[in-house]
């Protein structure tokens, strides 16, 4: 039936556009022809996806709502690839088939400068440089880690990639100065209000989530309108609730599947802005916001696909085709940065923030070789010696009988006497 009612939409979509062609007149730009012939191509991979894909790990509000994103994951996948093969020149240049104002070099904004909270030069306004870092920016990171909490399900993880991410644009500042922001930029308005708050959101929604009772009824079976529209508000909440217990010190396969996943969500995260450099886009663009949409919805979907496969193995055998969709896109989008522009990103670093992360990575190295290798062997040893011990105390209780004689020989003098009756 599933296979039918696709054939059927295919075919009423494909008569519709051939319709479309038809009636008008095919205009003589190239360009335009190209464009509406690649957009129809999509809308019919699209329609095709929605119906056939594979169902993902969500039902709610609809599979075929995640099985969209799954072929929109294709297609900028795809994209992206396409755009990997062009020279630098005429991938900056292609964007402008999506957006004529793009293809043109942007000027950075550096959030840094003049880092005085109080500016008493400035009578009639000390505190101008607060008011000029609250763009919208502010609260496009609030509502970010909002997103990013539910997606990750866990408080410490998500304060970790944040912390790391402050770090991350210190030390990439030299070749970014869009990294460049004052120090309670970074560590008060990003980590502690915009991050902060926006991760302490995520885990009171991620609360009620957890207790909310999961008892589904019809729509038509609910009696009242009341009913009716709470039902079908609570159509956009999941089907049933899985807390995330990632547990990444219980084995060395939990321990490198998460240090894997903020690692991959870092790179993401430093992707945004490396992308909008090479490829020339303003922060402020369309397609910056949609990409950050796109991620939303492919990241939840991703994290749930990883958690059951790293907490039940046997069940799911295989990781997930949206995990390892959103992994291809992240490392795509990297190749793409380090092709257009690679003198940027081998800036060397300075001698003290490699100091910094050469000391960073060699303690998390030490630690895991000490929490699941070292340890592991200490505590097997100091097993084996507790056992060897009571082995030895229970030993020494049996062959003392509490008066100073041997038990052994007592009872070896009773098998005497035994074998002299018999």
């Amino acid at each position: 039936f599933r296979r039918a009612h696709t054939l059927t939409v295919l075919f009423i979509l494909t008569c519709a556009l051939g319709y479309v062609t038809l009636l008008e007149e095919t205009p003589q730009d190239t360009a335009y022809n190209t464009k509406r012939g690649i957009v129809a191509s999509i809308l019919v991979f699209l329609c095709f996806g929605v119906t056939q894909a594979k169902d993902g790990p969500f039902s709610r509000p609809h599979p075929a709502y995640w099985r969209f994103w799954l072929c929109v994951s294709v297609v900028y996948e795809l994209f992206l690839i396409f755009i990997l093969f062009q020279t630098v020149q005429d991938g900056r240049q292609f964007m402008k088939y999506i957006d004529p104002h793009l293809g043109v070099p942007l000027p950075e904004r550096d959030y840094g400068g003049n880092c005085l909270i109080y500016d008493p030069g400035n009578e009639t306004d000390p505190f101008h440089n607060i008011w000029d870092k609250l763009d919208g920016f502010v609260p496009a990171h609030f509502f970010g880690w909002y997103l990013k909490t539910l997606m990750i399900r866990d408080w410490w993880m998500c304060m970790i990639i944040s912390v790391m991410f402050e770090f991350l644009e210190y030390s990439l500042e030299h070749q970014l100065p869009n990294f460049s922001e004052c120090w309670w930029d970074h560590w008060i308005m990003d980590v502690i209000l915009c991050n902060g708050l926006g991760i302490y959101c995520g885990m009171k929604t991620l609360s009620w989530l957890s207790l909310k009772t999961y008892k589904w009824q019809g729509l038509w079976n609910i009696p009242t309108y009341k009913g009716k529209m709470k039902r079908i508000v609570f159509q956009f909440t999941p089907y049933s609730w899985v807390k995330f217990e990632w547990k990444p010190a219980s084995s060395l396969r939990r321990w490198l599947a998460v240090c894997g996943i903020i690692f991959v969500f870092l790179l993401a995260e430093l992707n945004t802005f490396y992308l909008k450099f090479v490829l020339w886009m303003p922060p402020e663009h369309y397609l910056v916001l949609l990409r950050l949409v796109f991620f939303v919805n492919v990241g939840g979907v991703a994290m749930r696909e990883i958690y059951d496969f790293m907490d039940d193995p046997k069940f799911h055998k295989k990781l997930g085709q949206q995990a390892w969709l959103v992994a291809a896109i992240t490392a795509t989008e990297f190749l793409i940065v380090v092709k257009y522009d690679p003198y940027t990103l081998t800036l060397s670093l300075p001698f003290y923030i490699t100091q910094c992360w050469t000391l960073g990575i060699i303690l998390v190295l030490t630690w895991t070789a000490w929490r699941f290798f070292i340890r592991d062997i200490t505590l097997r040893y100091k097993e084996i010696r507790r056992q060897k011990q009571e082995h030895k105390y229970e030993k020494d209780k049996c062959l003392s009988n509490g008066d100073g004689h041997s038990s052994i020989l007592d009872e070896q003098n009773g098998n005497k006497l035994r074998e002299r009756k018999l």
